[in-house]
């Protein structure tokens, strides 16, 4: 494992803005550091725009996409809740809410906050620590509104809500505590990765890994309920799309970032655009899902129920 990329954090710090190379980054030795800039790691310096005391608010546009993120999802989720027959209502009104505290805490993982003390450091790291254990819970949550739509358990009922927070809780729990003792270094078992490649297993695993499996399998799931269950072919566009929204979204931030930093002189780069389209992509999921569940469900009939 030593000689393989696996696990190593360094070349995405060096040309994206993660959430998580703020576990990582030489903020601890330079305070004018900002946080969710690429200093340090040999990468274009985001500036953004310039604040009265010679400091920087890095990345402002990605601070107000995400301020309307949480605004539209609000909305979403008001929406979600007039459709009382829905299939996966509460369900996917969880998922909509772990989003929500994704973009709270992306406000302050990668907006480019100048941190004049340690103690507002020490709250970002907070937050980065909680950002990413939202992340990995939100599309855990995601996956199994795939699997709910199959009706194996009643949906809405406290068994159903209970499995998905308890499950959701345990993996947000356990990427919390690897990303806060990281950070904070409580047990000094991953103090390795704060220098040289920073190769972080665990958190390579939960962080970069596992989201897209599940969101893979969410895909899967849900194509699957489409063609074979419902029979239908158009709400495919709709799962295709957001699909498509996300995957443009991660090469603006993992591909063109340090290309637009760059082009930029550092203004911005592609964590703006990565926001946006995240936040088209969760817009498209709740399309797709509003469009294979019905606000009024037929009357029940022998032999068959249709629940909430």
């Amino acid at each position: 494992m030593g000689s393989t990329q696996f696990g190593n954090f360094g070349n995405f710090c060096r040309d994206s803005t993660l959430p998580v190379c703020n576990l990582f980054t030489p903020w601890r030795d330079r305070p004018d550091v900002m946080f969710g800039q690429l200093q340090g790691y040999g990468g274009c310096q985001l500036s953004g725009i310039g604040l009265a005391g010679g400091r920087h608010l890095g990345n402002v546009g990605s601070i107000i996409i995400a301020f309307i993120a949480i605004l539209v999802t609000v909305f979403l989720i008001l929406r979600a809740d007039r459709k009382q027959a829905a299939v996966g209502r509460r369900e996917f009104q969880l998922f909509l809410v772990g989003y929500i505290i994704i973009e709270i805490c992306e406000i302050f993982t990668v907006g480019g906050l100048p941190m004049g003390s340690p103690l507002q450091q020490r709250v970002v790291l907070g937050f980065t620590a909680v950002h990413l254990a939202a992340i990995v819970a939100t599309l855990w949550v995601l996956m199994l509104n795939g699997i709910v739509g199959f009706q194996l358990l009643d949906d809405g009922t406290p068994i159903s809500l209970g499995l998905i927070l308890l499950s959701a809780a345990a993996l947000f729990i356990g990427t919390g505590y690897i990303a806060l003792d990281t950070a904070f270094s409580y047990s000094g078992r991953f103090d390795p990765s704060l220098t040289g490649d920073h190769r972080n297993i665990g958190l390579y695993v939960l962080y970069q890994l596992a989201p897209l499996v599940f969101l893979v399998a969410f895909v899967i799931l849900e194509t699957v309920l489409v063609l074979r269950v419902l029979g239908e072919k158009k709400p495919m566009l709709y799962l295709m799309g957001a699909a498509l929204l996300f995957a443009i979204g991660q090469i603006f931030q993992y591909v063109a970032s340090t290309h637009i930093c760059s082009g930029t002189n550092g203004k911005i780069n592609g964590a703006l655009f990565e926001t946006l389209f995240t936040l088209l992509a969760v817009v498209m999921t709740w399309v797709f899902w509003s469009s294979i569940t019905e606000d009024d469900w037929p009357m029940p009939v022998s032999g068959g129920t249709y629940t909430s």
